[in-house]
């Protein structure tokens, strides 16, 4: 008994804990993110309660192949009338009470057991509609995620510009008072410190609406504080990125698993339809008590049981409308069946061969940041020697800020696409594998 009491103690502290941390903004992981989708997401919630809807569907359906059973309890009074030729005589009234249990059986109804499995291969095209949803939703916060992180490394970025902005408007100052520089060189400087900081505003104002786009998409309170933790992607060799085994993505790709349930609920559909022609047998019975009135002591048993067989002789060819119309259908599943599979094909290419590119642009980008850091240590060697004004010094800082930002950006693109590379294969969770540790 102690034991359990410590134990629930202990748990109550680690929720207050956790419960404390999340009200003061506690670091979001994209893992915590993508774990969330499932608990507040609209879109996601919305799904499954569809999901749910076509759970209750069958066993709705259900009830129909399953023994029917009905109690009943009736006191009657009444009075009969005897019409003869010439003479009306009216009886005695009488009463009747009875007390019945009814049941019903469908011992053979091919329509009906059909149509059962039909709605159960309805429940699992919603359950892949489900995970398809979340799957799209987690790539949609994967999105967010990134596209907030870059958001903040451009504040970074533009935090850097400022700096150097400001530290050249000193060295122009300097300078001009030690009769080396210009007052243009003063201005022109300040110039780029006040673009710099406009910059820096407007981007502000960026990470706010990403910010709130990814709370939205999370169900999280607009005025908490949210931060992210950093995530970096794995930058993989383009020979590592060889295209996947489609067999494999195709079992992954819950869209395509909703669509080969729905071909084969069209199928099904065609049956049922044509055993619109067949005869359905049904078994009746009752069994109870009856007497004059419902406390009497001397109530008399009684039951009966019926077997009934019905067939359709003519239903004005509506028979045959419906299975043509099932038939239409199914092969209008199987064409989107087609249409998707070779839609999954180009999407992994593409995603294939997007990741490789983007990773060869991250290069490509931080050779760039290198050139450019150069050639703004040149242009302050040569402005601090007095060789030239500070013009080049503004275009080197100008041209490294766009370097800064253009790498951000390459990362960036690269992390979206191997989030989409990992939708394509069929799961967006595969992504936080690739963190560098």
């Amino acid at each position: 008994m102690r034991i359990a009491t410590l134990r629930l103690v202990l748990g109550s502290l680690i929720l207050s804990s956790a419960a404390v941390a999340a009200e003061a903004g506690a670091t979001l992981t994209l893992e915590q993110a993508l774990a969330a989708v499932e608990r507040v997401n609209l879109t996601v919630l919305l799904s499954r309660e569809t999901r749910n809807q076509a759970t209750e569907a069958v066993t709705q359906q259900r009830a129909s192949v399953l023994p029917l059973f009905d109690a009943a309890v009736q006191q009657r009074r009444s009075q009969g009338v005897s019409i003869a030729t010439v003479v009306v005589a009216s009886g005695r009234p009488a009463s009747r009470f009875d007390a019945l249990l009814t049941g019903s059986y469908a011992l053979f109804n091919a329509q009906r057991f059909s149509t059962l499995r039909s709605v159960k291969a309805a429940l699992e095209v919603s359950q892949a509609n489900y995970q398809f949803t979340v799957q799209n939703v987690m790539a949609d916060v994967a999105d967010a995620y990134f596209a907030h992180l870059r958001n903040l490394r451009r504040l970074d970025v533009l935090d850097s510009n400022i700096a150097r902005a400001r530290s050249l408007h000193e060295l122009a100052r300097n300078q001009l008072a030690a009769g080396v520089a210009t007052q243009i060189d003063v201005t022109r400087a300040e110039s780029q410190v006040a673009i710099a900081e406009q910059a820096r505003l407007q981007q502000v104002t960026t990470v706010q609406r990403s910010e709130l786009f990814l709370k939205r998409l999370l169900d999280v309170e607009v005025r908490r504080e949210l931060r992210l933790a950093d995530f970096q992607v794995r930058r993989a060799d383009t020979t590592l990125l060889a295209f996947a085994d489609e067999k494999t993505a195709f079992e992954k790709r819950a869209d395509l698993i909703a669509q080969q349930r729905a071909v084969d609920q069209s199928k099904i559909d065609v049956r049922s339809a044509t055993f619109e022609r067949l005869p359905a047998l049904n078994v009746t019975g009752n069994v109870g008590l009856a007497s004059a009135k419902f406390d009497d002591s001397g109530k008399q048993e009684q039951w009966a049981i019926g077997l009934g067989l019905s067939m359709p002789i003519f239903d004005g060819f509506r028979a045959g409308a419906n299975r043509r119309v099932a038939l239409s259908r199914q092969r209008a599943q199987e064409a989107r069946l087609h249409n998707l599979e070779m839609q999954i094909s180009t999407e992994l290419r593409i995603a294939l061969q997007d990741a490789g590119s983007r990773n060869a642009q991250i290069a490509v980008a931080e050779k760039s940041q290198r050139l450019a850091q150069e050639e703004l240590r040149l242009a302050q060697q040569r402005y601090q020697q007095g060789v030239a004004d500070n013009r080049e010094v503004v275009e080197a800082q100008n041209r490294l800020a766009i370097a800064d930002d253009n790498l951000v950006e390459a990362v960036y693109q690269y992390n979206l696409s191997r989030v989409e590379l990992a939708r394509a294969k069929g799961d967006v969770r595969a992504v936080l594998a690739e963190q560098v540790p």
